[in-house]
């Protein structure tokens, strides 16, 4: 398995790209702000041709660039409807403050091909199996992707290292966003790899012992299940 990635723009949103190996088809996750050329840098030097771009959700700094991408290499893109508006109207996400600091003469649009995500559904991509799991809270479309394979998890900003996604942005909110976690993340072994939206990569266990947030969404969490 074949998975890099790197911090995107001024947000340092992580965008990444995953394949079973090099030289072969990859899909991509959550391409931010400014993430065409390193994006590229990446595709070229491990020889990847994209077949779809997954977005954990739909904030401006995860989905900046996901319709230059699919455009480019004419993919699809894969959100939940909860917040596929939010590709062509990324300030709906946005307090008013940074709708008027981040969109001066900016317009969005969708990429040609959208396609909607559903709770547990299983994406068979780049000979990959990908699970998606619903998990509300930060927006109201926010999605984990977990390899099962691999036992590695894709978090968006559901979960950081030490953290969670803020819940006080339209669509948000904080009961929801620990019933997610609680469902998502503290169902899932502890050796299960965490690559978050922001910040370093973590595991379950880790977070299940040191971060506050889970230990308030325990009560939340359904029996321990296999990835």
């Amino acid at each position: 398995m074949l998975i890099d990635g790197f911090p995107a723009g001024s947000f340092q949103a992580n965008c990444y790209v995953v394949s079973p190996a090099a030289g072969e088809e990859c899909v991509i996750v959550d391409p931010g702000q400014d993430a065409v050329p390193a994006l590229d840098d990446l595709l070229r030097e491990h020889r990847l041709k994209p077949v779809a771009v997954l977005l954990t959700h739909g904030h401006i700094d995860h989905m900046w660039s996901v319709a230059p991408v699919c455009g480019a290499r004419d993919v699809p893109a894969w959100i939940h409807p909860e917040d596929r508006d939010l590709l062509s109207d990324p300030g709906k996400g946005l307090s008013l403050m940074a709708r008027q600091q981040f969109f001066g003469g900016l317009t969005f649009t969708e990429p040609d091909d959208v396609r909607e995500l559903s709770d547990g559904a299983v994406l068979r991509l780049a000979g990959m199996d990908v699970t998606v799991d619903h998990a509300p809270g930060h927006t109201r479309g926010s999605v984990t992707f977990r390899l099962p394979e691999e036992r590695v998890m894709f978090s968006g900003d559901l979960l950081f290292a030490g953290s969670i996604g803020r819940s006080d942005l339209p669509g948000g909110d904080y009961q929801t966003i620990l019933r997610s976690l609680g469902g998502v993340c503290l169902t899932l072994p502890d050796d299960t790899t965490v690559l978050p939206g922001h910040g370093p990569q973590t595991t379950i266990g880790r977070e299940r012992a040191t971060n506050p947030y889970l230990a308030e969404a325990a009560p939340f969490a359904g029996p321990t299940r296999g990835l």
